[in-house]
């Protein structure tokens, strides 16, 4: 099928700078679950969403639900879409480059008069990041079905818990379940993202297959010594949460050296009471473990766990260690891959496939659909950061493979 016409590279940055400007604070992108600045992006995609040709609406969740309906109505979808909520001091690209990009497709599939076999649904995800109540995926969890309602429960730094916010939003929690989606409506599921690493630029390249979404297992760990004077306290007799915490880490990043692939960060340190003189007597902090491979990932977090107990022993230090997160490796589907590659390849360009080391809405989408993502090329890997970059050049060549892809999708052949 030959294309209807070429994806405006400049109206997608310039959209996502729109978005980027509607945040709780001036010069400083942050958008959170059931804001204000959430009602303001909502707005505003919903009317691109129109324009482009498609009907919207806001789903039970909060999600921004647009459809371009194919030649035969109530056809099943192939559903495109990211996330527009974003973390805090972020980059103006995450998730929204997606959402964009997902628009401008169907704005050029509507202006060229090309109605699909199948339809088109895109979704802009509520909340991916779990910012404000500490839980990711609520968004494409509801779409997915797996949408666990315990987290209703959980509150937000002022106290305000989920329910409540969601009432206060203009949603019943109630019926939060009317998002999901019946698997027999879904095709797949498609998203384009920024790489958010290095590896694209790297080699010289626009975009990249996307393989997997690597899973990620997250502690959190206490550490409990003595608190005490630093002047009075010999080295021998002392408990220093801080000296074992440093251990700790440095056990973590040897364990995690040894693997091609595997990768372990310690995000966040908490000292107590954290005083200039005074030895520390708590320390609390976290820790990130990442691999392509479920079984190289636990393995590691065991290790690593085993390493913290006798550390903390050898010190004299009581230690609490709390799982916060399992996420298993996501597998992007070959038939996907395939057909995304054979998009990238007929817009003239090197087909590269490559892991994802963050988290996206497909690993909570794979278990409504078949999942398949497309990267793009991000100015030195950085992401959530205010310096997160594209280039409009490889933001039109990423939504015009996108476009390609979408226009030759040809749904997974159903077991008879």
């Amino acid at each position: 099928m030959t294309p209807v016409g070429l994806p405006s590279g400049t109206r997608i940055v310039e959209r996502c700078d729109a978005l980027a400007r509607l945040s709780e604070a001036p010069g400083a992108l942050t958008r959170v679950y059931l804001s204000k600045e959430q009602r303001a992006v909502d707005d505003l995609v919903l009317a691109w969403m129109q324009e482009a040709g498609m009907s919207a609406h806001l789903d039970a969740i909060g999600n921004v639900v647009g459809r371009y309906e194919g030649a035969t109505p109530a056809a099943p979808c192939l559903m495109l879409g990211s996330h527009l909520d974003t973390v805090r001091d972020a980059g103006r690209f995450d998730g929204m480059l997606g959402v964009v990009s997902a628009i401008e497709c169907v704005h050029m599939l509507n202006a060229g008069g090309l109605r699909l076999p199948h339809a088109i649904e895109v979704l802009g995800f509520a909340d991916e990041e779990g910012v404000r109540f500490g839980a990711t995926l609520l968004g494409s969890r509801a779409v997915a079905g797996t949408f666990d309602s315990k987290v209703l429960d959980l509150a937000d730094a002022n106290g305000i818990v989920l329910r409540d916010a969601l009432e206060r939003f203009g949603l019943d929690p109630d019926r939060i379940g009317a998002a999901a989606r019946p698997a027999k409506d879904v095709l797949a599921y498609a998203e384009l993202h920024i790489e958010q690493g290095p590896v694209l630029e790297a080699a010289g390249l626009p975009v990249g297959v996307v393989t997997a979404i690597i899973g990620a297992n997250r502690l959190t760990v206490d550490l409990a010594g003595m608190a005490g004077h630093a002047g009075t306290v010999p080295m021998n007799l002392r408990r220093d949460a801080l000296a074992a915490a440093a251990e700790c880490v440095l056990a973590l990043e040897a364990r995690c050296t040894r693997e091609p692939d595997l990768v372990g960060t310690v995000g966040r340190l908490d000292v107590a009471p954290g005083a200039i003189n005074v030895i520390p007597g708590h320390v609390r902090f976290t820790i990130d473990i990442r691999a392509p491979g479920d079984e190289a990932r636990d393995g590691a977090t065991a290790d690593v766990v085993t390493a913290i107990m006798s550390i903390c022993a050898t010190r004299n230090v009581k230690v609490d260690i709390r799982p916060m997160h399992v996420g298993k490796t996501t597998r992007c589907a070959p038939w996907l891959q395939q057909q995304i590659a054979d998009a990238v390849a007929a817009e003239a360009l090197t087909v590269h496939r490559l892991p994802s080391g963050a988290g996206h809405d497909g690993m909570a989408m794979v278990d409504l659909a078949d999942v398949g993502m497309l990267f793009v090329r991000c100015k030195g890997g950085i992401s959530h950061n205010p310096l997160e970059s594209i280039t409009v050049e490889d933001a039109a060549v990423s939504a015009s493979v996108f476009l390609r892809f979408i226009e030759n999708f040809k749904p997974r052949p159903m077991p008879k």
